[in-house]
């Protein structure tokens, strides 16, 4: 097997040395992976792989070599995880089955039913149908499956099909100083330039110097200009936590993307749909708070507005009162959101979801239609055509 490895890496373009392939050999044998295949994994990259061109490749033909290899060797002795035990709280329904669950009927009859459980119940329960607990069909608890439902005290989403969350939830900001590996995405946002020379004069303005310095008799008459950036004003509001977290990485590389080619960059963050509150810093967001409408009012109309999320959640969000997972709302989302599209009539929406999986989803649906079609995918194409709209 590891011999078929190291020529299936050679074959593909990745430079493996036969001393590279003995130390790993050498490693193996000295156990150093300790029968994981993760370890294993990143003890053959590390030994086999020089330059990280040559990961994708690598990555690639592990797959292939050892796909569906759990161990590597001999396993002496079996203890039980304890994430294994607590798995035992996580009931795993086949597809057939998660279809014959039927839905309580609507978010009124679901919030009426959950008031009637929490008078109800007096003790734990686990595996159920019906009350507040774990790993059952409720439409209330945690690490079971309902197809609408209100998920309480669960570590993070599975299936993305709660209609209302109870828990607290810990949102990170996102950083601006990630080193991008490419520049293609600075290179796409540049379709949205909008060149002007304003403030302190600092640039040397050659052609008039040379002018003006013959008009002088040659003597030397230099003159500045202020310098020449791109004026397009930005506002760009990030949807953080939930299913947004599976696309963290693309949103960062957006984020520090857009800090170096706008100067004008003002940003905020908001989850799932944006309501009355938005903020700045994930880590107060529930003390610092500014208000939509104080941001309507803060951000004249000449900026232009990016919305970047994946518009993954209830339909309720968007139309219900009180459809937010996380409060109480009082108006519907799609109620602010039109609010603002009225204020920014140049504005897009960047969705990270891949498009073909769009019109399997309702809410997105929903949000496209809301923006008026002015959705785009968080791809290169995507961005390019997004800056576009923009710029008309």
């Amino acid at each position: 097997m590891f011999t078929n490895f190291f020529f299936e890496l050679r074959q593909t373009g990745v430079p493996v040395t036969l001393l590279e392939y003995l130390t790993f050999l050498e490693s193996m044998k000295k156990n150093v992976a300790n029968f994981d295949i993760d370890r294993f994994y990143y003890l053959a990259r590390c030994c086999l792989v020089k330059d990280e061109r040559n990961i994708d490749k690598f990555d690639k033909v592990f797959g292939s070599i050892f796909e569906g290899v759990e161990f590597i060797g001999q396993i002496l002795e079996a203890d039980i995880p304890e994430d294994w035990l607590k798995k035992l709280t996580e009931k795993i329904l086949s597809p057939q089955e998660m279809e014959q669950i039927e839905a309580l009927g609507g978010w009124e009859e679901l919030m009426k039913t959950l008031k009637e459980r929490l008078a109800e119940q007096k003790k734990r329960h686990q595996g159920g149908s019906k009350m507040i607990g774990t790993a059952g069909t409720s439409p209330f608890g945690a690490y079971g499956y309902n197809p609408e439902g209100v998920r309480i005290g669960q570590d993070g989403s599975r299936h993305q099909r709660a209609v209302k969350v109870w828990e607290e939830r810990k949102y990170k900001n996102l950083d601006g100083n990630v080193e991008i590996g490419t520049r293609n995405i600075k290179m796409a946002l540049r379709r949205l330039r909008q060149f002007a020379r304003e403030g302190n004069e600092t640039e040397l303005d050659l052609d008039n110097t040379i002018q003006s310095t013959a008009n002088n008799g040659g003597f030397l008459d230099i003159k500045l200009v202020p310098e020449r950036h791109n004026s397009v004003k930005i506002l760009l509001l990030l949807d953080v936590g939930g299913s947004m977290d599976f696309f963290v990485k693309i949103c960062e590389e957006l984020f520090s993307a857009a800090r170096n080619e706008f100067k004008d960059l003002e940003y905020y963050y908001f989850h799932n749909i944006i309501y009355e509150h938005l903020w700045k810093d994930n880590r107060r967001r529930r003390d610092k708070l500014l208000s939509t409408w104080d941001l309507i009012h803060t951000y004249p109309k000449d900026y232009k507005l990016i919305i970047v999320g994946d518009a993954s959640m209830s339909p309720y969000e968007i139309t219900y009162p009180g459809g937010s997972v996380e409060h109480w709302n009082s108006e519907p989302g799609e109620v602010w959101v039109e609010r603002l599209l009225n204020v920014y009539d140049k504005c897009i929406w960047l969705n990270p979801v891949q498009e073909e999986a769009w019109n399997f989803t309702p809410s997105i649906l929903a949000i496209k239609r809301l923006v008026k079609g002015r959705m785009f995918p968080l791809t290169l194409d995507g961005i390019d055509e997004a800056m576009q709209e923009l710029s008309r």
